[in-house]
């Protein structure tokens, strides 16, 4: 069997799945909220404890900060995670810790068309290389580079990258988080604290709809809610310029990774937000990139409706570690 992790700021999904050829198949998968225990193991624990006896083979956690040497300080989270301790732990041979968007990028060669939402068709060139950017409580951005007839992901921590607006108001806003934050980085826009951010400067005088510090967990859903109902004109506005922002770093991340194969538009905020992502907004800051404006109008453009991709991609790299440990152990005939 392979354990498969999406260790996230504010929920962490957990599967068992069965090896299989391409993608693994799935055979329980439970959510916790992250900070419900003082680290992964309490949660792996948990997940395994009804579970027992359960013999796992391999293990991968995409986890929501960098990781170096196998091992993570969660960017959102109060944790340093060691992939030696859940292998220790939990007597797996095999355990591997990946960025949360590192791991989601090895389901992307593997989602079926109807979990996939075309933005713009374009027209994927074969070799080329892909890219996959993310939001939710944080802003993730992966690379997948095409080698060797196959995709090959790799991390970045491109959404603390410096904040480039673009517009009158997006430069508002800059001075707005300058002030704040003392820097300002895509994170604080493209993120669901970064609508919330977003919704402060659209709202100098207070919303009848939507007061974050009330309820700061939902407030994104209920800003984005109030946005898509008409409820609110200055909900209204914070939408657009936060998929406008999204489309422009989406666009960033293409030119980055040249990615003529596709760019790949994952994390929990998209599918909420569908009918503001097909409006012109997130397409045309996408695309003005002035030289590289036809550039970016032939590569095609999709959102991931499975919202499990990052639990789905950890357990694609466990199978394949799965099955690279079994061809070391072969023996010659």
């Amino acid at each position: 069997m392979l354990l498969a992790g999406d260790v996230g700021g504010t929920k962490t999904l957990l599967g068992l799945f069965s090896a299989a050829i391409g993608r693994p198949v799935l055979v329980k998968a439970e959510a916790f909220a992250t900070l419900e225990a003082p680290g992964l193991g309490g949660i792996v624990s948990r997940f395994l404890g009804p579970l027992q006896p359960v013999s796992i083979e391999a293990a991968c956690f995409g986890v929501a900060g960098p990781v170096t040497g196998q091992r993570a300080t969660l960017t959102n989270v109060p944790w340093a995670v060691e992939a030696v301790d859940i292998a220790e732990a939990f007597s797996i041979p095999s355990v591997t810790l990946l960025n949360d968007l590192h791991a989601m990028a090895y389901a992307v060669p593997v989602l079926s068309s109807d979990e996939l939402l075309s933005l713009q068709q374009g027209r994927a060139l074969p070799g080329g290389n892909a890219a996959l950017i993310a939001a939710g409580t944080g802003l993730g951005e992966a690379l997948l580079h095409w080698v060797d007839g196959r995709f090959v992901p790799s991390p970045t921590e491109g959404g603390h990258a410096d904040y480039g607006p673009r517009t009158p108001a997006e430069l508002g806003l800059l001075q707005q988080l300058t002030s704040a934050y003392g820097r300002a980085e895509w994170e604080n826009v493209v993120s669901g604290p970064g609508l919330v951010n977003i919704h402060r400067f659209t709202h100098p005088h207070g919303c009848s709809a939507c007061d974050p510090s009330i309820d700061p967990q939902h407030a994104p859903s209920i800003i984005s809610r109030a946005a898509l109902e008409h409820r609110c004109p200055q909900c209204g506005e914070a939408l657009a310029m936060f998929v406008a922002a999204y489309g422009a770093e989406a666009g960033n991340l293409a030119l980055h990774c040249l990615s003529t194969a596709g760019v790949y538009v994952g994390g929990g905020i998209a599918p909420k937000i569908l009918p503001a992502l097909q409006t012109p907004a997130f397409l045309d800051a996408f695309r003005s990139k002035g030289p590289m404006t036809s550039l970016l109008e032939a590569m095609p453009v999709s959102v991931i409706l499975n919202e499990e991709a990052g639990l789905l991609g950890a357990a694609v790299f466990a199978n394949q570690s799965a099955g690279h440990r079994k061809q070391e152990g072969r023996t010659p005939d």
